[in-house]
C-alpha cells in the first residue's frame, strides 16, 4: 500500500531544511501558489504553497498568484514569515489578458521576473465513457492554454538567465482513469520543448512530473478512486508538496543551468516499480 507521507526521514521531505541560499536575489512568480483544502480538517501543504515558501527560504521575492485571493495571500504571509518580500496577484492564468496582466503585475512589483512556476491543473470525468465533451474542453482549457499562455508571457517578460518551470504529471505517461488530465499534461511535453527551443539560450523551460503526492488534492482523488493508495510505490510511501517544491528549486535553480527542455520525474520510483496492489 502506498502510505501516506508519515514516514519521511529527510528535513528537506518535511519542510524543516535550512535555506541555502540557491535562489538568492532572484524574483519568482509562482502561479497556482494558493491552496484547496477540500473541507480537510488538517491538510498537508499542497505544492503551490511548499514552493513558494521554500523559494522564499533559498532567498527569492515571490509573487504568489491564485484565483483565490485569501488561499494566496495565507501563502504569502508565510513567505514574509520566512522573511522575504511577498506579493499577491489574483489571476485566471488560462485567460489571455488576465495571464498578461498577472506577469506584468509580477515583473512591476519584483522590479523583474526571473524564474516562473506554472503550477496550474484540474481534472474533470472519470474513464472515456465518463468524461463528457465539456470535461475534456475544460481541462484542456485550464490545463494546457494556461501553461501556453504562461510559456507565452515569461519568454516576453524575462531576460537573459530565466527559467520556467512548467507543471506536469506522471499521468502524461500512464494509463489513468482521468482521461483528459491525462492528456492535458502529455501535452505539455511538447509545449516544453517548444518553449526550451524558443527561449534558448537565453531561457530555459523545463517540466516537472510529480507522482503521487500527499495533498489536499491527491486525498480527494484518493475518495474517488480508493485504488490509489493501493499503488505500491518502492520509496514505500507517496511524496510530499516539499519534495515537489525541492524538484521546482533545482530547475529555477543555477543549478541545472546547462538543462532546458527536459522532464525532470519525482516520483519516488512509481513508474519503474512494481505497479500491483
Amino acid at each position: 500500500m502506498a502510505e501516506r507521507s508519515e514516514k519521511v526521514g529527510s528535513a528537506e521531505g518535511r519542510g524543516e531544511a535550512p535555506g541555502r541560499g540557491r535562489l538568492e536575489g532572484r524574483r519568482i512568480l509562482v502561479v497556482g501558489g494558493g491552496q484547496e483544502e477540500h473541507g480537510l480538517e488538517d491538510p498537508p501543504i499542497g505544492n503551490g504553497r511548499a514552493m513558494s515558501i521554500l523559494f522564499a527560504r533559498e532567498g527569492a521575492a515571490v509573487a504568489v498568484a491564485d484565483l483565490n485571493e485569501g488561499s494566496a495571500e495565507a501563502t504569502a504571509e508565510l513567505v514574509r514569515a520566512e522573511g522575504a518580500t511577498a506579493e499577491v496577484i489574483v489571476a485566471d492564468a488560462a485567460e489571455e489578458d488576465a495571464s498578461a496582466a498577472m506577469f506584468e503585475g509580477a515583473a512591476k512589483a519584483l522590479g523583474g521576473l526571473d524564474g516562473v512556476i506554472m503550477n496550474v491543473g484540474i481534472g474533470a470525468g472519470f474513464a472515456i465513457h465518463g468524461t463528457s465533451a465539456e470535461d475534456w474542453d475544460h481541462v484542456m482549457a485550464v490545463n494546457v492554454r494556461s501553461h501556453f499562455l504562461g510559456c507565452k508571457n515569461a519568454l516576453a517578460t524575462m531576460r537573459d538567465g530565466g527559467a520556467i518551470v512548467l507543471m506536469g504529471s506522471i499521468a502524461a505517461t500512464q494509463v489513468m482513469p482521468w482521461p483528459a488530465y491525462a492528456a492535458s499534461k502529455a501535452a505539455l511535453e511538447s509545449l516544453c520543448r517548444q518553449a526550451a527551443v524558443e527561449g534558448a539560450p537565453k531561457i530555459r523551460t523545463n517540466l516537472l512530473h510529480p507522482g503521487l503526492i500527499d495533498t489536499s488534492l491527491g486525498r480527494l482523488a484518493s475518495q474517488v478512486s480508493p485504488l490509489r493508495d493501493q499503488v505500491r510505490i518502492p520509496a514505500g510511501r507517496q511524496g510530499t508538496g516539499w519534495e515537489i517544491a525541492y524538484g521546482a528549486l533545482f530547475l529555477l535553480s543555477g543549478e541545472s543551468s546547462y538543462m532546458t527542455g527536459q522532464t525532470l520525474v519525482v516520483d519516488g520510483g512509481l513508474t519503474i516499480g512494481p505497479r500491483a496492489g
